[in-house]
């Protein structure tokens, strides 16, 4: 995943594939991408100077096995100096951070972030229940489909899980405004299957994707 951003035009077309999809449903769609879910100092910190410190140690065992002698000052503050050192390179360097962090925690992030958008832009709030938030967080090559309680009763996870896939190839592609259109597209045809427009339907949502 190599870009981080689109062009307005991209932006453009995006919000052009939501209103089309949602002509046909009473649906509301709504689209995130972010460039990463999580700065990733603190935990990438804690694995790093963990890291450091076992080194450490299994240098200062060899040392000892080669009849070589560290006092227990200079082999505390060699350690303190590593530790110090790598703090130093994660602080300069923000891009290697996630490369420190464990997949789980990656997941865990970008899945919180996704849970916050969806609450953050009242997706949630839909008259009938029927709001659906697409979620791409490139740093962490992570999507997510989040939709609403109305939603979920009908819509089967495969169906999510296809459309996440979908999501995740494009953007490894590099493109991010095919993998939207194409799965805002997929989104609508379900939502239309199960939810017909209603006759005084209303827009609740805006149309265009978000950029965090």
């Amino acid at each position: 995943m190599a870009r981080k951003t689109m062009t307005p035009e991209e932006h453009a077309r995006v919000a052009e594939a939501v209103r089309r999809a949602e002509e046909k449903t009473s649906g509301e769609i709504f689209c995130v991408l972010a460039r990463s879910s999580d700065s990733y100092f603190f935990p990438s910190a804690f694995f790093v100077t963990i890291a450091v410190l076992v080194v450490g140690l299994i240098v200062a065992f060899l040392l000892d096995h080669w009849w070589f002698s560290i006092g227990l000052p200079e082999f505390t503050a060699l350690q303190l100096l590593g530790v110090l050192a790598a703090l130093l390179v994660l602080w300069v360097f923000p891009a290697i951070r996630v490369h420190y962090v464990p997949h789980s925690v990656r997941r865990r992030r970008a899945h919180d972030n996704a849970v916050r958008q969806f609450l953050a832009h009242n997706i949630h709030l839909t008259g009938e229940r029927t709001g659906v938030l697409l979620f791409l967080s490139m740093e962490e090559r992570y999507a997510e489909v989040i939709a609403d309680s109305g939603i979920n009763q009908r819509v089967e996870q495969k169906d999510w899980e296809r459309i996440v896939a979908l999501l995740i190839s494009h953007a490894g592609k590099d493109r991010l405004a095919e993998g939207f259109c194409e799965a805002v597209e997929d989104v609508g045809a379900l939502l239309a299957r199960h939810f017909p427009p209603a006759p005084d339907d209303r827009n609740e949502l805006d149309d265009h994707l978000v950029e965090i």
